[in-house]
């Protein structure tokens, strides 16, 4: 477990091959996803390390619904009331997170893939097979900045997931790229810029489409969902994804 200040005012904790991260603002903070249930310490200590308590947390927002994201959504929702922000897409993931379209089987995939294996059992160990879903969501407006602290712009990048979306801190430079981009492929246990294997991307040809906007943002810092921060730019990272292409 890591909680590392990548940013001013953002915060990566990472556990598991899985990261979440923390957005300050003088209005309190954001999650950005939101791990695995196992994680539920981690944050707390974060929170403290911060010199913030849970009552500070104004809003969770996902990039999307995957299992490995929505670990603790439904703790802060209905335990602290914590607004989950969501796009409309991802809504039935949320709400079964273990029910989503992948190009490939993912048993068999794993089978073939075993240097994966070891992520994939970590993140397991960290609750990944015991992830709720939640009915209570706010759904993203259609453009402009979340009203929540930090005010992250929207980039709807889908392919990953239908709903999969970055979030962009355009005053920061700082780009969440979340699954539509990482620097760690679980399924594969890659690591560099590329996209997630077919095993649980919904579609890879859409996924690779995507990452032109994400280019447009021009963010210097890209935060992953899984691996470390890429900071040499936004273009060279999708130019590397582009010529790993799809696994």
């Amino acid at each position: 477990m890591s909680i590392t200040a990548v940013a001013d005012g953002v915060h990566l904790i990472s556990e598991a091959h899985v990261n979440f991260y923390l957005v300050e603002s003088d209005e309190g903070v954001t999650v950005v996803d939101s791990g695995l249930p196992a994680m539920w310490g981690t944050l707390l200590d974060a929170l403290r390390s911060l010199g913030r308590r849970l009552d500070d947390v104004q809003a969770v927002v996902l990039t999307h619904a995957h299992f490995d994201h929505l670990g603790l959504a439904r703790r802060l929702r209905t335990d602290h009331q914590v607004p989950v922000w969501v796009h409309p897409d991802d809504a039935y993931i949320a709400r079964h997170p273990y029910r989503y379209r992948h190009e490939r089987s993912r048993l068999v995939f794993s089978l073939s893939h075993p240097s994966g294996l070891p992520v994939l059992a970590k993140m397991a160990r960290a609750g990944a097979l015991r992830v709720r879903g939640l009915e209570d969501l706010s759904y993203f407006p259609g453009e402009g900045p979340l009203p929540v602290p930090g005010r992250p712009e929207v980039v709807f990048s889908p392919g990953h997931t239908s709903g999969h979306c970055a979030l962009f801190l355009r005053g920061r430079g700082v780009l969440f790229s979340g699954d539509a981009l990482v620097t760690l492929d679980p399924y594969t246990g890659r690591t560099g810029p590329r996209i997630v294997a077919g095993a649980a991307t919904a579609d890879s040809g859409q996924n690779l489409e995507s990452l032109t906007a994400l280019e447009r943002t021009g963010a210097g810092l890209v935060l992953p969902g899984h691996g470390d921060p890429w900071t040499r730019g936004i273009e060279e990272a999708v130019a590397i994804a582009r010529d790993h292409g799809p696994a």
